[in-house]
C-alpha cells in the first residue's frame, strides 16, 4: 500500500517535519518453515512485511491486511512477539522524517487460505518463500534485526517461555 492518506493530509500541514507512527512487522512463517519475504521497489532489500496502522486500525489487523495486499498471501497472528519504538529517526528519499512505534507478529498461512504470494502493489518487485538458512541478499537492516528478535522468540517458545519483548531502560526484556 502506498503512504496513507492520513499521512499525505498530515504531511501538508508539517512538511517533512517528524512524524510518530504506528507500525507493524509480519513474520509470515509456512508450514515448511520458510518464510515470506518481499523485495522493496524502494531500496532493492528483501523485507518482511511491514506497514502502517490506519487510524483506529488494531496493529493485528494492521498486519493481515499489509500480508494481503502486498504478497497476496491469507495470513493469521499466532504470537505478539514485540512492541518496541525506534530510537532512530527514518528520513526517506523525499525527505520525510518518522519514527514508529512497531508491533511484531509471528504470522501463519491461515488454514485454507492462500499461500502462493505474488506482487501484491507497487511496493515490492519480487516476493516468495525463502528457507531460514537461505535467505535472499541484500536483506534490510529493519529485517536483519526483527529477524533476530522472531529467531529468539521462536527459542524461547520452543522452552516454555515465549513472552513479547519490550525495552525498559535501554534493555530488551
Amino acid at each position: 500500500m502506498p503512504t496513507p492518506d492520513f499521512v499525505l493530509e498530515l504531511r501538508k500541514k508539517i512538511g517533512h517535519d517528524l512524524l510518530w507512527l504506528m507500525g507493524v512487522t509480519g513474520c509470515v512463517l509456512d508450514d515448511s518453515g520458510r518464510i515470506l519475504l518481499g523485495r522493496r521497489s524502494d531500496t532493492g532489500e528483501w523485507a518482511m512485511v511491514y506497514g502502517i496502522n490506519e487510524p483506529g486500525e488494531q496493529p493485528g489487523d494492521t498486519v493481515i491486511r499489509e500480508i494481503k495486499e502486498e504478497t497476496g498471501v491469507d495470513a493469521v497472528v499466532t504470537d505478539l512477539v514485540a512492541v518496541i519504538s525506534s530510537d532512530k529517526v527514518t528520513t526517506y528519499a523525499n525527505g520525510d522524517n518518522t519514527m514508529y512505534m512497531d508491533h511484531s507478529f509471528l504470522c501463519t498461512v491461515k488454514p485454507g487460505g492462500n499461500a502462493d504470494p505474488f506482487v501484491g502493489d507497487e511496493e515490492s518487485l519480487n516476493v516468495g518463500w525463502f528457507d531460514l538458512d537461505a535467505l535472499p541478499q541484500p536483506l534490510a537492516k529493519s529485517t536483519v534485526e526483527r529477524l533476530a528478535l522472531f529467531r529468539r522468540y521462536i527459542g524461547n517458545k520452543r522452552h516454555g517461555d515465549a513472552h513479547a519483548f519490550f525495552i525498559t531502560d535501554g534493555q530488551l526484556h
